[in-house]
């Protein structure tokens, strides 16, 4: 009997980890559209109701994550990049450094936390990874990834949050000696090392697809969109990203890239453009299906919504326009000036924008016929700085973070 009982027991505490649930970058999957319900359809013309808000933080740009009860992001302090830990009413539990922050141009964190179970993983400036105890803020492991494996930085050094499979963890170094890990996530150990391609990493947080059969890491360097086989590390295909006239330093490429069914969207500010790429049948090639100089996106964010992509594009470092353009042929639908260019993320056919120089906050229909604003309101909380980190949606509450303040608002339906 004390036999079936130990075995019932760990076949549940197995099923409890095998269910885990895994909050990072950009919503579900990476999509940016988030799948919750249930949610105010309009704002009181100051916005919705404030539940809290938490000034203690140091600067940065990451978004939040979550545990169980538990809220996570990062900051920098000094020489360090700081994870933080918060209660759901925003009050601060604790603090762990997870590594060098960097120290050159924009040294804020950025990266956001990527959370399965009572496990955070984290990236910092300088690409050293760290696997943290959620409950206490204690190191579990930390490995120098970038530094270890020759790893290179453009002029903001490494923005990429952590992707999660199974029991690999990737990372993307660049560089001479490797393009792309992939990381045992208990212990930090290397699995596999894919092939150089003698680049510097963009910076991007990949996507994992499933087509063909296969299981494909995608992902961003400063010259190309690859294509890495997670069940060996081979890079499968690559096509270069051309760098505009007069371009003559490194491509500044920031965004996740979209996914659905064989297309990959990909889209980078400085008159990059977008570009929407077809993989072949047996995902080891891949062609560009059309390129756009319409959603030319800095690094807010893209989402789709019906069979269109929302964004906004870079007009210059200070400005830039709301945009819709028709996922199967890159036709622009619309473009609107609206405060600023921003971060954009969606739930329940709407959308979600921030303007990252004014701090307003835009509530839209998704809508392919005009830019079709229900409500807005502005961020007043936070230290000087650009509005640059993306908002989120939890349980009904949408958290908005600026510099060193996060605010949590309520936007559920009562």
């Amino acid at each position: 009997m004390k036999v079936i009982s130990l075995v019932f027991l760990a076949v549940l505490i197995l099923s409890k980890v095998c269910d885990a649930q895994i909050s990072g970058w950009r919503e579900e999957n990476r999509t940016g559209v988030s799948s919750e319900t249930g949610l105010l359809k309009s704002w009181p013309a100051e916005g919705p109701a404030l539940l809290w808000s938490n000034l203690e933080l140091t600067k940065g740009n990451s978004s939040v994550s979550f545990g169980e009860n538990m809220i996570y992001t990062t900051g920098t302090k000094d020489a360090d990049d700081i994870l933080y830990a918060l209660d759901m009413s925003g009050k601060l539990l604790w603090q762990t450094v997870m590594g060098r922050a960097w120290n050159q141009s924009y040294p804020e964190s950025r990266a956001t936390p990527t959370v399965e179970g009572d496990k955070v993983y984290t990236t910092s400036g300088y690409g050293d990874l760290a696997c943290i105890d959620g409950m206490t803020g204690k190191i579990i492991w930390e490995y120098k990834a970038s530094e270890s494996n020759k790893g290179t930085y453009g002029m903001w050094g490494i923005a990429e949050s952590l992707l999660i499979d199974g029991e690999k963890l990737y990372f993307t170094p660049g560089g001479p000696e490797t393009m792309t890990l992939a990381l045992k996530k208990t212990t930090g150990e290397v699995l596999w090392k894919s092939a150089s391609l003698n680049n510097k990493p963009a910076y991007v947080s990949p996507i994992l697809i499933t087509y063909a059969g296969k299981k494909i890491l995608v992902n961003i360097s400063m010259d190309n969109i690859f294509a890495v086989d997670v069940s060996n590390g081979e890079i499968l295909w690559k096509i270069p990203i051309e760098k505009p006239a007069g371009f003559n330093w490194d491509l500044i490429l920031c965004v996740t890239p979209l996914y659905n069914n064989g297309m990959i969207y990909v889209t980078g500010g400085y008159d990059v453009g977008g570009i929407m790429i077809k993989m072949g049948d047996d995902g080891k090639s891949a062609t560009v299906a059309w390129t756009d100089k319409v959603l030319d996106v800095h690094h807010g964010g893209v989402v789709k919504v019906d069979g269109y992509i929302y964004g906004s594009n870079w007009l210059n470092n200070a400005d830039g326009n709301w945009c819709c353009i028709d996922w199967n042929t890159g036709a622009k639908k619309w473009e609107e000036h609206w405060n600023c260019k921003g971060s954009i993320i969606s739930a329940e056919g709407l959308l979600y924008i921030y303007d990252e120089k004014r701090g307003n906050v835009g509530l839209l229909k998704a809508n392919p016929e005009k830019f079709d604003l229900v409500s807005s309101f502005q961020i007043k909380q936070g230290n000087s700085g650009p509005f640059w980190a993306h908002p989120v949606i939890h349980n009904g509450v949408l958290y908005i973070r600026h510099t060193n303040a996060l605010m949590a608002y309520d936007i559920k339906t009562k």
